[in-house]
């Protein structure tokens, strides 16, 4: 699962320091409080976490975290909430007017991510979302069951289905 990358002492101090921050401006966000003694504990819990785990954090496959990269992860997350109550809305829909149609089924779509932790975030991203489940990631190709199938063509499933979320995993992951 580990990946042998071969990243240069910059790029590890700047996944360092990316990190800290990351993690340093997720504790102000959870206190939301800027009183010193908060503010100190956040730095050095910050430092600790990022200088223990930085290292899992490359070789797990992560890439080096630029402005570039950090910027896309967090539209990331917007998008993703924003897909996951979309989808809830219709499958809420789809519950309280059973006359909606449902056409379940199982498809195939195809990405051009090439990491494999980029393939299972993107997996968990269409699984989050209610009435999509990815059953299985062979190479290049999801399997997803559908609780509406709307197109049965691989390209035209994907753009459905996957496409909304690949094209911000390709620019964090390429």
């Amino acid at each position: 699962m580990y990946k042998n990358n071969n990243y240069s002492g910059k790029d590890r101090i700047k996944g360092f320091l990316w990190l800290f921050f990351s993690l340093f401006i997720l504790w102000l966000l959870l206190t939301s409080t800027f009183y010193y003694q908060e503010f100190w504990v956040g730095i050095v819990i910050s430092f600790i976490i990022a200088i223990t785990t930085h290292e899992f954090y490359i070789r797990l496959g992560f890439p080096p975290v630029t402005p570039k990269r950090f910027g896309f992860f967090i539209l990331y997350i917007f998008i993703l909430f924003w897909e996951i109550i979309r989808a809830n809305l219709d499958v809420a829909s789809r519950i309280i007017r059973p006359s909606l149609p449902i056409n379940p089924g199982v498809v195939i779509i195809k990405t051009r991510l090439k990491s494999d932790l980029a393939k299972i975030i993107l997996a968990n991203s269409i699984t989050l979302t209610p009435g999509t489940f990815t059953l299985d990631i062979q190479e290049d190709r999801l399997l997803i069951h559908w609780i509406d199938v709307r197109a049965t063509a691989i390209e035209e499933a994907t753009e459905i289905i996957g496409g909304r979320f690949e094209k911000y995993l390709r620019i964090i992951f390429q």
